[in-house]
């Protein structure tokens, strides 16, 4: 089984986007998965997506995690991915790292998310050396011809983490979580772009 740990301590960072999409992609791309889909944050935005899930779609299994002690997945289970509160640090961030195969951090391109976010970038950096743990950040809401993007792209080059990619602003990630649906969901012309944006996922995992 492969965990995949998503975290950032900023709060609206995108980290419930980011975990219930890429819970999508396994559960449609790996042949005989089984997806489960944890939440630590108290505010459970990702168990509650679960419940909204129409029964047509690929199933995504609730995993139940108590907060910075996440429990055996059920037997039989293939792949998972964790979602995680903001305020994430110390002991319960040492105690999710622990079950991680994967690290993904969503982080916005505005300077304020950028500096809150910068003490656990150096954290992270420290234990992808320590550890030879996979750490990747993700861009959310990225308008590439912007100047504010050229600023994020500089941020993310000076934490010595890498880019995996960068989503860009649109509607269809809001539209598509209040009917519990990824975008792996739909057909395929009506995400195109973003699904585009989504191949450096599938190599990465």
């Amino acid at each position: 089984m492969k965990v995949y740990l998503v975290a950032n301590p900023k709060g609206g960072s995108g980290k419930s986007t980011l975990a219930t999409n890429l819970a999508g992609l396994l559960a449609h791309r790996e042949k005989n998965a089984h997806v489960m889909l944890g939440d630590v944050d108290r505010q459970q935005s990702a168990a509650f997506w679960l419940q909204r899930r129409p029964p047509n779609v690929p199933v995504i299994s609730n995993w139940e995690v108590e907060p910075g002690k996440p429990a055996r997945p059920p037997r039989g289970t293939t792949h998972a991915v964790l979602d995680t509160p903001a305020g994430l640090h110390d002991e319960k961030l040492k105690a999710l790292l622990k079950v991680a195969d994967r690290v993904l951090v969503p982080v916005q391109p505005s300077m304020f998310d950028l500096m809150a976010s910068q003490a656990f970038f150096e954290e992270l950096a420290e234990i992808k050396v320590m550890r030879s743990l996979p750490i990747a950040v993700v861009g959310l809401r990225v308008d590439e011809r912007t100047r504010s993007a050229e600023q994020f792209h500089r941020f993310i080059e000076s934490t010595g983490l890498p880019l995996l990619t960068s989503l860009r602003n649109t509607q269809n990630y809001v539209q598509l979580a209040a009917h519990g649906l990824t975008l792996f969901d739909v057909a395929p012309h009506r995400v195109e772009k973003d699904l585009a944006q989504w191949e450096a996922f599938w190599e990465w995992v």
